[in-house]
């Protein structure tokens, strides 16, 4: 499964000089934030694949203007062809604006988060707008990490932790970076394509987020 991941910066690539080739393998698109809805959903029609996305700390736009035919996961575990991913948007805590977090705040939504973590078995994907802390964040309040970021992936060890929020060009930017649990960190700042295996997906009914147990082992899913 190949996937497309955004974040922090339109493509100019990818929306004022389109070229189909560039995206024909994608599968997946996940956005880790602060993007025009506009250019979510010309992404999503025209390489017509899912968009995933979770809230960046300037997403407030898509409270009025939310991307047409995108699917926000904040907060929930949505899988797509086995590959289970969790939302958790937002940055750390620096105003009263919308869609920034205390640690203590964070924390309260991942506890909100552990039946369904249960009922999945975990996670491949965290999906985050900011980076958790000593990986990828920056000295000052705004661009803090979040500790309990670190706390999830130490519990369940998921294949990747996608986030953006740091951009290219303050400086010491790493596109990846290895978490000490193992977990590879990959910064969406613009776009990059991961490929992940197909033995390493699980399988499912159908695309959708994880509502409730239907058998021991079976899982449903609502569109």
């Amino acid at each position: 499964m190949r996937l497309l991941l955004i974040a922090d910066h339109e493509e100019t690539g990818l929306w004022d000089y389109w070229n189909a080739s560039k995206t024909k393998d994608v599968d997946l698109i996940l956005s880790a934030g602060d993007l025009s809805p506009k250019y979510l959903e010309f992404l999503t029609t025209m390489v017509n694949r899912p968009l995933l996305y979770v809230r960046g700390n300037h997403d407030s736009i898509y409270d009025h203007d939310e991307p047409l035919g995108c699917i926000s996961i904040d907060d929930r575990i949505y899988i797509y062809k086995g590959l289970r991913i969790l939302g958790l948007g937002g940055s750390y805590r620096y105003s009263n604006k919308k869609d920034m977090y205390t640690e203590t705040e964070m924390k309260k939504r991942i506890r909100a988060l552990k039946h369904a973590l249960q009922v999945t078995g975990g996670i491949d994907i965290l999906l985050t707008h900011a980076p958790a802390e000593g990986y990828g964040d920056l000295e000052d309040l705004a661009h803090r990490g979040f500790d309990c970021f670190n706390d999830l992936l130490e519990e369940y060890h998921p294949m990747y932790m996608i986030h953006g929020h740091v951009h290219r060009n303050y400086g010491g930017f790493e596109r990846e970076r290895i978490h000490n649990s193992g977990v590879r960190i990959l910064n969406a700042y613009g776009a990059y394509m991961v490929d992940i295996p197909d033995d390493a997906l699980q399988e499912t009914e159908k695309p959708g987020f994880m509502s409730r147990y239907r058998t021991r082992k079976k899982i449903t899913w609502d569109r």
